[in-house]
């Protein structure tokens, strides 16, 4: 199981949600370039990067970041926020964006992101499935739909896609566990598809526990900025 650190950026600055809400947000000191920096240091292969504004908005708002990153760095980006065009994929795959993570597009405009990712290798794209009690929320979470997991993951297998990133909005930022039984059920019902657990981890029994799961990554944040988790402790479970 991978372990990919994260970066969610807001106004330019790093910064962790509780809950996924915006009316409870926490700053931290480093740059993004400068916490990329570090990751790249210990090892880490890949760094998951979220343009939080650009979720809010629907356009991307740290390009600028991100090229600095894939000038200086040597590590893989998977990236999410404020992607909903063609434009916008073009622009990230000619910086060298490794993996565009797709969101609210595939819900809201499907004849769009059915075409959109039809004129890409399906491999370059991660589908977001955030959800509450299990209905996909988008729009940087402000937006519960009606629409399940389940079909949405059906819906997207249907297309070509293996690769999901699902975090249990209800345990984001709050460091108390993943939620394991979410995730064992979908690797259930979807054994063939590469799922990246998010939410909650905050120790390095959490990780343990997700990895006997069987999944392709998990996504580690707040328990980093709150020193609940090393960099070096969790480098060496990284390898």
């Amino acid at each position: 199981m991978q372990i990919i650190p994260a970066i969610d950026v807001y106004h330019n600055k790093i910064v962790r949600l509780f809950k996924g809400k915006f009316d409870d947000i926490t700053y931290y000191p480093l740059s993004p370039f400068d916490q990329a920096k570090d990751f790249a240091k210990f090892g880490f292969k890949r760094i998951h990067i979220v343009d939080l504004m650009g979720s809010l908005q629907g356009m991307m708002t740290i390009i600028e970041i991100l090229k600095l990153i894939k000038k200086e760095l040597h590590v893989e980006i998977q990236f999410g926020g404020g992607v909903r065009d063609r434009k916008s994929m073009d622009k990230l795959f000619t910086i060298g964006i490794d993996k565009i993570i797709i969101g609210s597009l595939a819900v809201k405009n499907k004849p769009l992101f059915e075409s959109l990712i039809q004129s890409y290798d399906p491999a370059s794209f991660i589908i977001s499935v955030d959800v509450n009690d299990k209905m996909v929320a988008v729009h940087g979470w402000t937006e519960t739909t009606s629409l399940s997991l389940s079909d949405h993951i059906e819906y997207c297998c249907s297309l070509g896609l293996d690769q999901f990133l699902c975090t249990d909005i209800s345990m984001d930022g709050t460091l108390s566990g993943a939620n394991t039984k979410l995730y064992s059920e979908i690797m259930s019902e979807f054994p063939g598809i590469k799922l990246i657990a998010s939410g909650g981890i905050g120790s390095i029994e959490d990780i343990v526990a997700l990895r006997q799961l069987d999944l392709y990554g998990a996504v580690v944040g707040k328990a980093i900025y709150e020193q609940a988790i090393g960099l070096k402790e969790l480098a060496a479970v990284a390898q």
